[in-house]
């Protein structure tokens, strides 16, 4: 064996490789056979000059593409025959050739750690109870009548602002200092009382106004607000309610609710009420794995690969900068904002890829895979769940096969949480 293996750590590998007789004819005739194609040399069409003419022209450069092929198959032997399941590319360093009969050279590549997860006994958690209130299933059906609803002023001088009120409201802005800017200022707007549009604070403040009332709000700008100079400013707003206003909904009828796909009224309220509870069923469950995976992270120390961290945190920031961008975030803000919140951003890819590789190894234990008939399954809940034609969803899913490999995987998490969820505790 023209090699060893040190370990760095629970992650990363060094293979030392030392070969004191070095033959690369072989290597340096598949190279002459690869230039040949590209060689143009005079008198000769592209790729029919003479193998010796392509060698002698291009000897340093055929050498060193040889030398390289050799590196890679000869780390890629080892890796084989080592079973290492290797993460991202090799760092190929301290070469060592002597141009004629001997090389050395280190490879340095991290590995998939090997995690000996600790035993589940006595660890206890609580599953939060649903249930689906009257308020909850009135609001959704206003969610579809929105389109069918018409605002109405309030014309009782007594009506209080609460929440759900839209109100029309003059306000300015006024900063410690006295300034009043002109983008704190806004005439005739319309606030749904309760849709946390405004700043923290804000809507709350408005809360008991009557019609043609001023009143002095003060709030505090969140400590990440995308303007920097208005970060953790303490500002008062001059607010005058011009209306109060409330939306009207249709009454609900057979009729009506045919125009929205169903039966009649009784259905109508039993598939809402039946949509809620799988949402907030859902919500539950997805609580409890975050519960769980938390302390199973927190109970089990290993090394994690640097490259996939590298990776997480890059999608997590791609994540970010599209939602940062949509609230009027620039480069110079975004870059300051990173400054700032980075390291947080580092510690949840860290998170992340470590409760991905402990349900990996979970799902490993419990020999879990997802098959197309969960696929299948899937699919009929999400159709159910949403509306839409299983047909559509599945042809969605069949067209891009990176977006349905996600869903595979999610699919493998689910069932490994059902199965590890079989083995704790649980009140």
């Amino acid at each position: 064996m023209a090699y060893t293996i040190e370990s760095i750590n629970g992650c990363t590998k060094k293979l030392q490789f030392n070969f004191e007789t070095l033959d690369l004819s072989e290597e340096v005739k598949k190279a002459v056979a690869e230039k040949r194609k590209t060689a143009n040399l005079k008198g000769f069409r592209k790729g029919k000059a003479p193998l010796d003419m392509v060698q002698k022209m291009y000897g340093p450069q055929i050498e060193n593409e040889a030398l390289n092929e050799f590196v890679r198959n000869q780390f890629l032997e080892a890796v084989e025959k080592e079973k290492l399941k290797i993460v991202g590319y090799p760092k190929f360093e301290n070469m060592k050739y002597d141009g004629k009969s001997s090389v050395a050279f280190d490879a340095l590549v991290e590995v998939f750690p090997d995690i000996e997860l600790k035993g589940f006994e006595g660890l206890e958690f609580k599953k939060d109870e649903v249930s689906v209130s009257d308020e909850e299933v009135e609001a959704l059906k206003k969610n579809y009548l929105e389109s069918k609803s018409e605002m109405l002023e309030i014309q009782d001088a007594d009506v209080e602002v609460s929440k759900g009120h839209f109100t029309v409201i003059n306000f300015q802005g006024k900063k410690e200092d006295g300034e009043k800017p002109e983008n704190m200022k806004g005439e005739e707007h319309l606030l749904e009382i309760g849709s946390n549009q405004f700043i923290p604070g804000f809507e709350d403040g408005m809360l008991g106004m009557k019609k043609g009332e001023k009143r002095e709000v003060p709030v505090t700008f969140p400590a990440d607000y995308h303007s920097t100079d208005l970060q953790s400013a303490k500002v008062v707003f001059e607010v005058e309610l011009l209306e109060i206003k409330e939306k009207n909904y249709p009454e609900i009828t057979d009729e009506l609710v045919k125009e929205l796909g169903f039966e009649n009224v009784d259905e109508f309220e039993k598939k809402n009420r039946d949509s809620i509870l799988s949402q907030k069923t859902r919500a539950a469950e997805e609580k409890l794995n975050q519960e769980i995976i938390e302390k199973l992270v927190s109970d089990n120390e290993f090394d994690v690969p640097e490259s996939l961290i590298q990776q997480q945190e890059s999608f997590l920031k791609n994540d970010l900068e599209g939602s940062l961008k949509q609230k009027g975030f620039n480069e110079s803000m975004m870059e300051e904002y990173y400054e700032k919140w980075g390291e947080d951003l580092k510690k949840k890819a860290v998170f992340q890829v470590r409760s991905s590789l402990i349900l990996d190894q979970l799902a490993k234990n419990y020999s879990v895979e997802a098959n197309e008939s969960d696929l299948d399954e899937k699919i009929e809940e999400t159709a159910k769940n949403s509306g839409m034609k299983k047909e559509d969803i599945l042809k969605y899913y069949n067209s891009n096969e990176k977006i349905k490999g996600n869903l595979m995987y999610a699919i493998r998490e689910e069932k490994t949480f059902q199965k590890l969820k079989d083995q704790l505790k649980l009140s």
